[in-house]
């Protein structure tokens, strides 16, 4: 694992410690001893390995291997969490349990139980040693289910109110936006509603952090995503597209891309966010687009934003 200084975008600056309130995602619960066989038969993610000490990312696809969700999971035993965009947990929760009637697995949305924060920050490390004890692994599973996820430019946390309310004493929350621009600089694609069950994984980048599992057994959408990796025929990659604007962009933006004496709509923004006056997304364009091309939004066409590069490579698909 990286550490925070080592991809931290030079644009933005980075805190001491700043704790987020990232109320912006929900937790969808799996409960039951088929809950990790069950899993593993729907998505991409290898459940099989997930050790209680580690998380990783996967995402849950259709049948033609489009991805309605992205997540990250994590758990102990036969209990196994994921986390990921509330709008898109109402749709991915209705669509697992299809197929989790066949299965001894109980599926339910349990985010009004916890509350979910983003911890960055130079002294973030120190902070959650002194307040929750030395990590193992990537994750720490407490005695009451709390649960602690490292992360390349920081933690998230998933608390009791018990120890929401001690970590809130001690640090005031912020708001998500300093969050969202970090891990959005980070190449990390958090899949919303408006765009579940629109992009193959590999259209957003989900092989290079090691999103998708090629070793594993038969998951849903699994004949597609191995087609893309061994066949091509990817044409699309999640870029990070950066820059100052004067006011929060509408619900209809659009990204466009100049050509020329011209500009065009270019791609599909994922997802957004503003801090300190710059505009922050990440969208899936074509993979050939160059890093010099420049953008704009179409309302707010007079200014200019520009791509940002990933701290990944994609050499595989």
């Amino acid at each position: 694992m990286k550490s925070a200084a080592a991809i931290w975008p030079v644009s933005i600056s980075q805190p001491s410690l700043a704790l987020c309130q990232l109320s912006h995602f929900g937790l969808l619960q799996l409960k039951g001893e088929q809950a990790r066989v069950f899993l593993n038969g729907q998505v991409t993610a290898d459940i099989s390995q997930l050790a209680d000490n580690q998380w990783r990312f996967g995402a849950h696809c259709d049948p033609k291997g489009k991805a309605l969700a992205t997540f990250r999971v994590f758990g102990r035993g036969d209990c196994l969490t994921l986390l990921m965009p509330t709008d898109t947990l109402a749709i991915d929760l209705v669509q697992m349990q299809k197929y989790a009637v066949f299965s001894k697995v109980e599926l339910s949305d349990v985010s009004a139980h916890w509350q979910i924060f983003g911890l960055l920050g130079s002294d973030a490390e120190q902070f959650i040693t002194a307040q929750f004890g030395d990590m193992a692994g990537t994750a720490l599973v407490l005695d009451d289910g709390s649960s602690i996820l490292q992360c390349d430019y920081g933690y998230i946390l998933v608390l009791s109110q018990q120890h929401a309310q001690a970590v809130t004493h001690q640090h005031a929350p912020v708001s998500a936006h300093l969050w969202q621009a970090v891990e959005i600089a980070a190449g990390v694609a958090n899949i919303g509603a408006e765009n579940s069950g629109q992009f193959v994984p590999q259209m957003f980048n989900w092989q290079a952090i090691d999103g998708i599992s090629f070793t594993k057994g038969c998951y849903m959408g699994q004949e597609t995503i191995a087609r893309m990796k061994y066949r091509g025929g990817n044409k699309r990659a999640l870029y990070v597209v950066q820059g100052e604007i004067s006011a929060p962009i509408e619900s209809d933006t659009q990204l466009e891309m100049n050509l020329g004496d011209n500009w065009r709509k270019a791609g599909t923004i994922i997802e957004s966010t503003m801090l300190d006056g710059r505009f922050w997304c990440s969208a899936v364009l074509a993979n050939d687009t160059a890093m010099d091309t420049q953008f704009r939004l179409s309302t707010q066409p007079e200014l200019r934003l520009s791509l940002m590069a990933l701290p990944y490579t994609l050499d595989s698909e």
